[in-house]
């Protein structure tokens, strides 16, 4: 049993093949643990509709459904049909996404764009919190968020400067940390955790990727995240349980649970 609660994963992937062989044992100790939510986000159709079925499996267990950058090729036409009738028709689809921009792999940048436009459109028809995937391409990402002005969008697994910060909270946007705050070398995410306004910040683990010291190589699971937090409090001078509580609350302001 953890000594922590509160514990609010705001971005994972438990579809993902690294939990094939204990997924369930995994998942069934995260309570035990102080965990008491998880987002578990899509990157395409067949993700979506394995997403809706845990979050009707696991009580803890929430879904963002939607495309992300890597996997726009070979989408249905009707996807963005699935895509709102997905988040219409499940109470526990809290969210679009995650669905962005990602300049770090060599895919073609314009059929990204259109994507990310469509969906942002789908985002604003819906009225839906958004979760956004921003890799290498914050000026871009900005210009997408400026031009649609979604009400409510997350920079998952925030990856930008201080000073991109500034930009993105005055689109009311939030930000998400996670394991990236305790490696050695994360200045900017250092300096990101000690800027950002406490209720504009989430906490995530994107498991089962980026696992914090003294993880970091292995496996990312939910009860990881008091790492972070303990990271952020010590940044911040706070107390760990303090930075979870906030983050917890913050958590289901934005995906309105």
């Amino acid at each position: 049993m953890s000594e922590f609660y509160n514990i609010f994963d705001a971005h994972a992937h438990y579809d993902d093949e690294k939990f094939s062989e204990d997924r369930e044992e995994v998942i069934a100790s995260l309570s035990e643990n102080g965990v008491c939510g998880v987002v578990n986000a899509s990157v395409d159709i067949p993700t979506s509709e394995r997403v809706i079925e845990y979050t009707k499996k696991y009580p803890i267990f929430y879904g963002a459904v939607g495309i992300h950058p890597e996997n726009i090729e070979g989408l249905p036409e009707d996807y963005l049909e699935k895509l709102a009738k997905y988040y219409t028709e499940n109470e526990k689809i809290v969210a679009i996404g995650e669905i962005g921009l990602d300049y770090y792999w060599d895919i073609p940048k314009e059929p990204q764009q259109k994507i990310f436009a469509e969906q942002l459109a789908l985002v604003n028809d819906l009225g839906a919190p958004v979760v956004i995937h921003d890799r290498e391409a914050h000026g871009d990402t900005l210009e997408f968020l400026r031009k649609y002005r979604p009400k409510s969008a997350l920079l998952h697994c925030y990856s930008g400067s201080a000073e991109f910060l500034k930009e993105i909270l005055r689109l009311d946007c939030y930000i998400s940390l996670g394991g990236t705050v305790t490696f050695k070398n994360a200045r900017h995410s250092v300096e990101v955790a000690e800027a950002v306004p406490l209720q504009r910040l989430l906490l995530e683990t994107d498991a089962p990727y980026l696992s914090p010291v003294p993880f970091r190589g292995k496996r990312n699971r939910s009860d990881y995240i008091i790492y972070a937090a303990q990271k952020i409090a010590e940044i911040r001078g706070m107390k760990t349980q303090e930075i979870l509580d906030i983050t917890f609350e913050n958590a289901k302001r934005f995906y309105r649970i």
